[in-house]
């Protein structure tokens, strides 16, 4: 079962970011996976992103997503200088901030890491077994298996490994019906970056 709001958990001012962009992205078809502020003097606010229908987030999507966001936070004037503005997909070792994503990669090893100690620790790595709005659990890798709640994950991601590649990896491009394939989706880079 789901939660009704099933959105990452944010403080501060990455919530009020989150809350500021977020019905004009869920308009376009996009889901937050996740805000992060960093720096003090000229913070760069992170977005990762999702397309809402699964789909692979590409070069456009990013560019779309960083008018809308810049659009948003210039009237909202979350920061009193400048700022820079990164915006990702949330790629395949993702964080794990909703419940439909721990759902969805259940099977897949993921490292979690709490607030507060839970048996003495506040790092675990294992396979996800089950997840829902209130908890997960792991089979950790050592062995035994724990149940963690969901309020005291400070973060939480999934581990890159050739089985998550595996069942990540996006079909080939079909053939148009003129014998060349049609392009696969580019990866976003900044315009610094760009040719």
């Amino acid at each position: 079962m789901f939660l009704s709001d099933d959105t990452p958990q944010h403080e501060g001012l990455e919530a009020r970011i989150a809350t500021a962009i977020t019905p004009a992205l869920t308009q376009m078809g996009y889901e937050i996976v996740r805000v992060m502020v960093q720096g003090k003097e000229r913070p760069t606010v992170q977005i990762m992103a999702d397309r809402a229908d699964g789909s692979l987030i590409n070069v456009e999507d990013c560019e779309a997503i960083s008018h809308t966001v810049s659009a948003v936070l210039d009237v909202d004037d979350p920061f009193p200088g400048e700022w820079n503005l990164e915006v990702s997909s949330a790629g395949i070792d993702r964080p794990l901030t909703r419940t439909k994503d721990w759902v969805r990669f259940a099977s897949q090893v993921a490292t979690v890491e709490l607030n507060m100690p839970q048996e003495g620790r506040r790092r675990f790595r294992g396979r996800i077994l089950s997840a829902d709005e209130n908890e997960v659990c792991l089979k950790l890798d050592e062995g035994g298996e724990v149940t963690l709640p969901r309020g005291n994950i400070r973060r939480a991601k999934l581990v890159l490994t050739d089985e998550l590649i595996a069942a990540t990896a996006q079909p080939e491009p079909e053939d148009d019906g003129e014998g060349a394939p049609k392009k696969a989706p580019k990866r976003w880079r900044p315009p610094s970056e760009r040719n």
